[in-house]
């Protein structure tokens, strides 16, 4: 292994010193000559077999030591990362500070990398913290809520003669037109009034107009080659019907459910609203402990990680020269980095372990959520080695999960609440909020904080890119110019 010291620069930042002397150069030497030899042809050599020394005359031995240390250099760097626990969060720039002697190969290699890391962090006693979360009361009113939803799905339409009000469905003809030409027509278009599920402005226009009458509005097109602009849509009231809901009596208990009487499907609404108003003050606690602990801890944030990521989301967007727009996603990349940097440290605190079944569950309902298979969300993941940032957002879900379990929670009429069910719940369905956040304007950009844990036989976390030394980085910063 070759010698390496580091420098903390700053408390997100450190220098690695590396030392590799000519024994340990010595295998990327003898491998910078055969790669080169295939690629030098010279009368009388078979490819791939020319001497040493002839190569020494074609190419000179300063560039085989440079194709040595660039072909050696991120090994080099991987050990030096692995011996010092380096927590990378951003990309790694070299600077060769001594070259070996070009004449006989001696002298060390002395390379300085400098390299963003996860900053160290002190997490408080949760036991000690209290979050107050609205309180949520299971009245008949909610149980109400319930059957009629219930009784909804089992109801009937019926057409009325009267104007259509909200809740409705309405059947509609719909003709779409842009300065005079018709770019889109839909006929028998069943809508519920109300729903805001068709297009801006139509439950204003067609409320109160009954079977045969027509009229138009102006709304913004959401589908099609002309999504985004301003049509004006001419919408003719074809039948106006009601819902007619079942009787809420045992008959529909027994044909809605498997019990026998409308008291017993009464008690089983009220437990199951009770169930809903738990994940909903879960939901809140767990967005508050975060909030709380990100207001009580210092957690620095490197500039150049949060740069590169918010300009790579801006340029995905074209939208590099919206000063406004840079303003949000670098706040909330900002906010991303920190709650990644807290969770993580809670999930090594913890000795949070991920299991192969974890995962797979995970990638399951990842790849639900972007309508993908699973083995061909894998494959991606896979290709663009991500599973090892996989492994870190579940680590940090169980992570959440557990120090939600430490703090204490009662609601504003200063009742406890026990979220020990809320709790498993989130540990069974881990991915969804993980996989939308995935989708938030923030997650393009950089995301290399270090897993807490790896699950059992997935690939170490690996940094994103080796090292670059100064003549690599000018050669890249000409090209992109």
């Amino acid at each position: 292994m070759v010698n390496s010291t580091v420098e903390q620069l700053s408390p997100t930042r450190v220098k690695l010193r590396i030392t590799v002397t000519p024994d340990e150069l010595k295998p990327s030497i003898t491998h910078a000559y055969e790669h080169i030899g295939k690629d030098v042809q010279v009368p009388g050599f078979r490819k791939g077999k020319v001497p040493a020394p002839i190569i020494d005359q074609r190419v000179g031995r300063g560039a085989v030591i440079e194709h040595a240390v660039n072909e050696g250099l991120d090994g080099f760097f991987r050990e030096a990362v692995t011996e010092h626990n380096i927590r990378m969060v951003g990309r790694p720039a070299a600077d060769i500070v001594e070259w070996p002697n070009e004449k006989d190969f001696t002298g060390d290699l002395l390379v300085d990398v400098e390299v963003d890391v996860r900053p160290e962090v002190t997490v408080p006693d949760l036991s000690e913290i209290t979050l107050t979360v609205d309180a949520v009361e299971v009245d008949e009113a909610a149980v109400d809520k319930e059957l009629d939803e219930l009784r909804a799905r089992f109801g009937t339409l019926a057409t009325v003669d009267r104007p259509a009000k909200t809740g409705d469905f309405v059947e509609l003809d719909l003709v779409a037109t842009i300065e005079g030409n018709e770019i889109d027509r839909a006929g028998g278009v069943s809508y519920e009034l109300g729903s805001g599920e068709l297009l801006e402005g139509i439950d204003d226009a067609i409320e109160s107009l009954t079977a045969g009458e027509e009229t138009t509005f102006r709304s913004k097109l959401v589908g099609g080659e002309h999504a985004g602009e301003e049509a004006e849509v001419t919408v003719n009231v074809k039948a106006v019907k009601e819902r007619e809901l079942p009787e809420a009596d045992d008959d529909f208990a027994q044909m809605a459910s498997e019990f026998d009487t409308i008291a017993e499907l009464r008690d089983s609404l009220r437990e199951r609203a009770g169930e809903q108003s738990l994940f909903t003050q879960g939901s809140a606690a767990r967005d508050k402990l975060i909030e709380t602990l990100l207001e009580q801890i210092e957690i620095p944030v490197p500039p150049k990680v949060v740069e590169d990521e918010v300009h790579a989301h801006l340029e995905n967007e074209g939208r590099l020269e919206d000063d406004e727009h840079r303003a949000e996603v670098t706040e909330a990349s900002e906010k991303q980095f920190r709650t990644q940097v807290l969770l993580d440290t809670i999930a090594e605190q913890s000795d949070v372990q991920v299991s192969q079944e974890e995962l797979s569950q995970y990638i399951i309902q990842s790849a639900a959520q972007y309508n993908m298979a699973p083995q061909e969300f894998m494959q991606a993941l896979q290709q663009g080695n991500q599973l090892p940032a996989l492994v870190g957002e579940v680590a940090r879900n169980k992570a959440l999960a557990i120090a939600l379990g430490k703090v204490s929670v009662v609601d504003t009429a200063g009742k406890t609440v026990d979220l020990s069910a809320f709790a498993a719940v989130e540990d069974d369905e881990q991915a969804d909020d993980e996989a939308e956040t995935d989708d938030a304007d923030v997650s393009e950009g950089t995301d290399e904080t270090a897993p807490a844990a790896d699950a059992e036989d997935a690939e170490p976390a690996e940094p994103a890119e080796k090292p670059a030394t100064r003549k690599e980085a000018k050669k890249k910063a000409e090209s992109a110019e």
